[in-house]
């Protein structure tokens, strides 16, 4: 079966301060996920699945899937506050979605192929998607999946911290993956914030960028894991728990359930985290379609 690009697009957009999915950066109105979808699109994939909130679907059809879908299919999945099993009932008052993990199950019902899973205001480069649609094509078992990483200074902002993945593996698989929350440039290259001390991070700190390849597999494996968060910890933090999919494959790998082939990437990301961002990230696509990696039109 033809491989399908996932993309998590449901975000509130907090820290940026509105809807970034959509938000034009191009030279000729485009988004970062235009540019993800051309390089899909150039990599072999004929499919896109859009997970979104529901309200935000007339948005992205008028600013995106209206120009591209005579070059790929489209689909909506909507990741819905409510949709979630009987086990909890959501807090009173509650507007943040769940994250990723549960962004993914969205898709559960639509999905029936292999699949990469991305997000939507991330630049990860040409190589990602050509190097997972091979991957998907060719490799990728309902218990072998695969990952593209990025080492983590090529994924820094200069605008304030992140959150990223720090990644483990040997022999070319994932061990262990653990989310680190605030982590910022410094002179040395990066530096992490634990229980109150900013510490180090090693040089060339392999790290996620929620760039995956599953089977639908993946759902059934990661219902489980949904289910147990919802249980344990939503009632410490009402508002504001989240269950995340680098949390979840870890979680996958410790319990011997699945293996990750890691697929290292050495092209420099870049984002739109802070409406700081913004300036550079024109710039450096501007630059792009000077290169000519990238014509002025995209769907022309």
């Amino acid at each position: 079966m033809e491989p399908v690009l996932v993309i998590l697009a449901a975000g509130m957009g907090s820290r940026y301060g509105g809807l970034k999915q959509i938000d034009t950066v191009g030279s000729n109105g485009e988004s970062i996920i235009d540019f993800s979808i051309y390089d899909a699109i150039r990599a072999g994939f004929k499919k896109v699945v859009l997970i979104i909130r529901k309200e935000h679907e007339e948005a992205f059809k008028r600013n995106l899937t209206d120009k591209i879908s005579s070059k790929i299919q489209v689909e909506f999945a909507y990741q819905d506050l409510y949709d979630i099993p009987d086990v909890i009932k959501v807090p009173e008052g509650r507007e943040k979605p769940w994250g990723t993990t549960h962004a993914l199950l969205a898709c559960r019902e639509i999905v029936k192929e292999p699949f990469m899973i991305c997000n939507a205001d991330d630049y990860y480069g040409p190589q990602a998607f050509e190097t997972m649609y091979q991957f998907l094509k060719h490799e990728v078992k309902d218990h072998y999946y695969g990952m593209v990483g990025y080492v983590l200074e090529n994924t820094l902002t200069e605008n304030g911290t992140v959150t990223r993945g720090f990644c483990q593996q040997e022999h070319g698989l994932l061990t262990s993956i653990k989310e680190v929350a605030k982590i910022r440039k410094n002179v040395q290259g990066a530096e992490y914030l634990e229980e109150e001390q900013w510490l180090q991070a090693p040089q060339n700190t392999l790290t996620s960028m929620n760039f995956w390849g599953f089977t639908p597999k993946i759902f059934e494996n990661c219902k489980a894991i949904f289910e147990t968060f919802l249980k344990e910890q939503v009632s410490e933090n009402p508002m504001k728990a989240e269950h995340v999919l680098p949390t979840a494959v870890g979680d996958l790998i410790k319990a011997n359930v699945c293996q990750v082939k890691v697929m290292a990437s050495k092209e420099k990301w870049f984002g739109v985290t802070y409406q700081e961002d913004k300036p550079s990230v024109v710039a450096n696509l501007a630059s792009y379609k000077e290169q000519g990696l990238y014509p002025f039109d995209l769907w022309a």
